[in-house]
């Protein structure tokens, strides 16, 4: 991961280092102050690796760490977190999915949705989350 400080705006920029976040234009994390918006996260490794594949739960544990782990390169935790938003390709699995995220909120409880969607970028990617998040 890289990060880019802006001094003028209190903007710190983190990126990833996937090679489609300068295609798209997009950072993983933005940090302007105290707000912290993460963005769209799915179950894929530094390679390029999809991790849990043919588990929602998995891929949700999965991306939830990697969410903590961008979190603490910015000096923020999980406990920080007050909104996620979560997209699945099947909303049957919600109970799954919904597991593994309280195993990381079960204490912290931000608001949250779960959304279907009809497909995320590539068939076996299930789960993607985005987080927001405040530092106190």
């Amino acid at each position: 991961m890289s990060t880019e400080i802006n001094n003028n705006s209190q903007r710190i920029n983190l990126s990833s280092g996937a090679y489609w976040e300068d295609i798209v234009g997009y950072s993983r994390l933005v940090k302007v102050g105290n707000f912290i918006e993460v963005a769209g996260t799915a179950a894929v490794d530094g390679e390029g690796n999809i991790i849990g594949k043919g588990s929602f739960y998995e891929q949700t544990r999965f991306i939830l760490q990697k969410i903590e782990n961008a979190l603490h390169q910015v000096n923020a935790s999980i406990r920080d977190v007050v909104r996620t938003r979560i997209y699945v390709t099947d909303i049957t699995k919600w109970q799954d999915v919904g597991k593994a995220h309280g195993e990381f909120f079960k204490d912290i409880k931000p608001v949250t949705s779960i959304l279907e969607v009809q497909n995320l970028i590539h068939p076996d990617l299930w789960v993607e989350i985005e987080v927001t998040a405040i530092l106190s």
